[in-house]
């Protein structure tokens, strides 16, 4: 039997889980299919765009977090050389770039193989590290789209920590 084909019930949708957190949290929301869930969240760089979508032939929650900055063509190569040195230094998801959008995502999935429910917890974890992600790499998506700086540049001027006081 393939992992994967697992056919059995589950208590409650994951998705609805996900619509519990973002009423809990007063974020908006719109959920126009069973299976998928759009949340805005705010950052302190901007919104978020965050998306769930459950992928039951792989039981799988996806998330995809993004944000709004079009990838111009001509800082194309430097924007994917920036997203591999951060995915270097990720433990969970990665970034990604959506060729049909030219946008920048992060992205996870939380696999519940056999019928497995996710746990609010979870589930929270999940956004918190997305939207983490993004913020602290926001800026140097930013640097690379809009003040020109190479991938090197970037990612070392927003991992730039001052030590002690004024």
């Amino acid at each position: 039997m393939n992992i994967l084909d697992h056919h059995g019930g589950r208590p409650e949708h994951p998705v609805d889980l996900i619509e519990q957190i973002a009423s809990r949290h007063s974020w908006a929301f719109e959920r126009d299919e069973q299976d998928e869930i759009s949340i805005v969240i705010a950052g302190s760089w901007c919104d978020y765009h965050v998306s769930f979508t459950w992928l039951d032939d792989m039981e799988a929650l996806h998330l995809a977090c993004s944000f709004d900055l079009k990838v111009p063509e001509r800082r194309r190569s430097e924007i994917i050389e920036l997203i591999g040195r951060m995915n270097a230094q990720l433990w969970v998801g990665h970034f990604d770039l959506w060729s049909s959008e030219n946008s920048i995502m992060f992205r996870h999935a939380l696999v519940l193989a056999g019928g497995t429910p996710p746990s609010p917890d979870q589930c929270e974890a999940l956004i918190k590290v997305a939207v983490e992600a993004c913020e602290k790499y926001y800026q140097a998506f930013q640097f690379v789209v809009w003040a020109g700086k190479n991938a090197a540049e970037a990612l070392e001027t927003i991992l730039f920590e001052t030590a002690g006081e004024a």
